[in-house]
């Protein structure tokens, strides 16, 4: 019968850590002023790794069986939580970036996925800080930025707000 012994030898260092991680964020030339990616990747609080579906082909019938199949594989957004500083650093940076996708005055943007689109980054870590986990997210952009709710009866509290992405899909580590 298993024992503690056995289950603590099959967590392998301790088992990977949830606030262990580190994005990169490398933004588009015409959204960046200079500062953001190193920002970016101390001041990202919480993300996700990605999640994945592999649809299903359903209703194909055979003497009254019914038969499933692979279907397509869709990718989940990729949404990540950012602190927001005194100069607005990166709230800026995403803001030129969707504006630079979609003109707010004028409903007008860049035509070429290449012009918009970029190559992030998050590494999972191990208590010392060496990455165990890699993805890149390829061809990503911004999708959308939260509000920042401001408050008068909010004390003792630093700003933060939420941006969501989407990609073409991701490679690991240990996949392409």
């Amino acid at each position: 019968m298993p024992n503690i012994n056995d289950f603590k030898a099959k967590l392998r260092g301790g088992g990977a850590r949830n606030n262990q991680f580190r994005v990169t964020m490398p933004f588009p030339g015409f959204a960046a002023v200079g500062g953001e990616t190193e920002s970016m990747s101390f001041l990202c609080t919480s993300t996700s790794l990605p999640g994945m579906t592999v649809g299903e082909v359903t209703g194909l019938n055979f003497r009254g069986r019914e038969l499933y199949i692979a279907g397509d594989r869709t990718f989940s957004p990729w949404t990540t939580t950012i602190l927001n500083d005194t100069d607005f650093l990166i709230r800026n940076a995403y803001e030129r970036w969707l504006n630079g996708i979609n003109n707010m005055t004028d409903n007008e943007g860049l035509t070429n996925p290449i012009d918009y689109q970029v190559d992030a980054f998050v590494d999972q870590l191990d208590r010392n800080g060496n990455v165990i986990k890699s993805y890149t997210f390829r061809g990503m952009f911004p999708t959308s930025i939260d509000d920042i709710p401001l408050d008068y009866g909010t004390n003792n509290a630093v700003e933060s707000f939420t941006a969501t992405h989407r990609y073409q899909y991701f490679e690991t580590n240990t996949t392409t």
